[in-house]
């Protein structure tokens, strides 16, 4: 940080530390540190300075913050959350992805906004990436279609020669009504649907998700093929709300849980033909290669296993500064795994990946207008309120999720001048915030952007995944927003229409005469 801005830093950076000591959702309020750190010096933080508030059991009597102090700004290698504290002024703008201004000026003017526009170049690009994973047997790569599940979306990756990976069956009957034939769906559920004995007879792949799960597929079907799906003991994602794995997650079989599993397949001679681990969304890339090889070894416990599930969780950059994932470089130790394994036992197993995120995020945009700018003074912010918030774009104000904002004049002559905002939804909520501090829902961020004026666009990037479909739609009676796809020849195609008002309460039910005469 700048010599000048260490007092607001230190300030800011110790009370994130603060919330994250004693797993807070509010900001700590009234903390101001007194002392000013030197080059290199290293502060101490003694629990007596948390007075007033409960310190969780896996917290640490003395936090210890190592400062290491430049007269520069940043470099472009620097972490998002590195850039968030930096002054908003001397932060680089964030520029459009695959739209340019005047198509999304155009998307404005034709369809309204908020739109979601996915670019087709984009997602094909990210399929074959996936695609050219490194594998030493065969691959197959599913999409987590939970990451955004429209049929038009659907239809590109089965074109491509994707496979599915259901995370409810209500997903897996969308899969096939978009086209998807059963065998090309693997379902890995929280909730195991009442059917699922006749999704097993059409052919869908079922991982069992606990030891329950395990049993009442025995029971219904004994002697089927089945999966198993193992919790390994670790996960890792962007934020907790997005780690799967581990002691503090319920997805899979616990791995010490093992033999009884082995003792309910016994039982009903089921064949398990799959070992399936997922540690989380966002995951670091050396947690996810670590486990990829646990995984591996999990297999010895089942020879009748030919084939391992790695799921997904490929960290993706969407703003600068981050850091994503190259599949080609951890897919390599993963490929040699499986020779080392084959080797070993004689065994050549078929990898199955799950990417989401990989192969969404940064393949849409979404579309807002400018409705409001207001100002709460010189010693507060500048706020732009958008026709568009949480109820399109929930991981912000759910795990912190840091998305580019783009403001995009609609009258030219206002182009080249700048200033800073804090960008804000239409919901009638505090929470619905769209420029937060990387990993801090609560924490406003200031960022620079072309200078805002009512009627402007502003594209929201990286809104391919979780966003459309984990959306709080219907929120404050909004409706659910529409969708696009930009083709190869520059064409915007509408792919999900606005919803209309009367659709949002056309499932209620009236009360009867009786009942209200009755208050």
């Amino acid at each position: 940080v700048k010599t000048n801005q260490i007092q607001p830093f230190l300030a800011n950076s110790l009370a994130r530390l603060k919330r994250k000591i004693h797993n807070m959702d509010r900001p700590a309020l009234g903390f101001t540190p007194s002392v000013l750190p030197v080059t290199g010096q290293t502060i101490f933080i003694s629990a007596s300075s948390f007075q007033g508030y409960k310190l969780s059991s896996r917290s640490v009597p003395t936090a210890r913050v190592r400062f290491v102090m430049s007269t520069s700004p940043a470099s472009s290698s620097s972490s998002a959350s590195a850039a968030a504290a930096a002054p908003a002024s001397s932060r680089p703008m964030e520029k459009l992805r695959f739209l340019t201004a005047d198509k999304a000026l155009e998307i404005q003017q034709k369809i309204g906004t908020p739109c979601y526009c996915y670019d087709l170049a984009t997602l094909e690009k990210q399929a074959k990436n996936m695609l050219a994973f490194p594998n030493a047997y065969g691959l197959t790569v599913r999409y987590a279609m939970k990451a955004s599940p429209n049929a038009a979306i659907l239809k590109v990756f089965h074109k491509l020669g994707l496979h599915i990976d259901a995370s409810s069956g209500y997903e897996v009957k969308r899969a096939i009504h978009a086209g998807f034939e059963p065998e090309r769906i693997s379902l890995s559920t929280q909730e195991l649907p009442a059917n699922f004995a006749e999704l097993i007879d059409m052919g869908v792949k079922i991982n069992a998700c606990s030891l329950s799960q395990l049993s009442r597929i025995g029971e219904k079907r004994p002697g089927a093929k089945v999966g198993i799906r193992v919790n390994p003991g670790m996960g890792s994602g962007g934020t907790g709300k997005t780690n799967v794995g581990g002691p503090s997650s319920s997805f899979g079989i616990w791995y010490e849980l093992l033999p009884q599993a082995k003792e309910i397949v016994a039982k009903h001679k089921l064949n398990v033909v799959r070992v399936h681990t997922h540690i989380g969304s966002g995951s670091d890339p050396a947690v996810w290669t670590k486990v990829s090889g646990s995984s591996i070894a999990l297999c010895e416990q089942f020879p009748s296993v030919d084939t391992l599930n790695l799921g997904g969780g490929y960290k993706v950059a969407r703003a600068i500064g981050e850091k994503g994932t190259d599949p080609q470089v951890i897919g390599q130790p993963v490929k040699q795994a499986f020779e080392e394994f084959a080797a070993k036992t004689g065994r050549k197993l078929k990898l199955e990946i799950e990417p989401g995120t990989y192969l969404l995020a940064n393949s849409a945009s979404l579309v807002a207008t400018v409705q409001d700018i207001v100002t709460t003074g010189k010693s507060g912010h500048e706020f732009i309120k958008l026709d568009a918030g949480m109820t399109e774009v929930l991981r912000p104000s759910l795990y912190g999720a840091n998305h580019p904002v783009i403001i995009i004049p609609k009258d030219k002559a206002n182009s080249g001048q700048t200033s800073n905002y804090v960008v804000v939804g239409h919901c009638c909520e505090s929470g619905d915030l769209i420029t937060c501090a990387p990993g801090e829902p609560e924490t406003l961020d200031d960022r620079p952007m072309n200078k805002a004026h009512i009627g402007d666009v502003c594209v929201v990037e990286g809104v391919g995944a979780y966003c459309a479909g984990m959306s709080s739609k219907n929120y404050n009676s909004f409706p659910e927003a529409p969708e696009a796809m930009l083709d190869k020849q520059g064409n915007v195609i509408l792919i999900r229409k606005k919803q209309e008002p009367e659709q949002i309460w056309q499932n209620e039910v009236a009360l009867s005469s009786n009942v209200l005469q009755s208050l």
